[in-house]
């Protein structure tokens, strides 16, 4: 059996109109410090953003959204904070922001394997269910 491991994850946001406070769940922040991995995941789903706000400005999100992963992996490609611990990463990333991109709360799990984590939070939280 093996061991489990403590994570933190985050859900990424995109708040379109901030004022109005209506947002999609867009990816996931998972970091599980023994096993030293920092890595996001993301998947837009446009449609139900442009449900949302038809006039969200499309490629200042993709934008800000394709930053999050390069973060996550840390180095050169991720400029000033690439150079971050991963944990600085992790708080950077997560840090409360009142922008169009946002995470939740930080939350914490426990599991054997973290990229099985990721992908069940991707599952339950990011994705919609195109069961009818």
């Amino acid at each position: 059996m093996r061991t489990l491991r403590t994570y933190d994850y985050a859900v990424v946001r995109v708040v379109p109109r901030v004022e109005r406070g209506e947002f999609l769940n867009a990816g996931i922040i998972l970091s599980c410090d023994v096993e030293r991995i920092l890595q996001a995941r993301i998947e837009l789903d446009e449609t139900a953003l442009l449900a949302i706000d038809a006039q969200v400005d499309m490629e200042l999100v993709t934008s800000v959204l394709a930053t999050i992963p390069m973060i996550c992996a840390g180095g050169a490609g991720a400029g000033d904070i690439g150079r971050m611990s991963a944990r600085e990463r992790f708080h950077w990333l997560v840090a409360p922001r009142s922008t169009i991109v946002q995470t939740s709360p930080v939350h914490t799990g426990q599991c054997a394997d973290p990229n099985a984590a990721l992908e069940h939070l991707m599952r339950t939280m990011v994705r919609r269910s195109t069961a009818s």
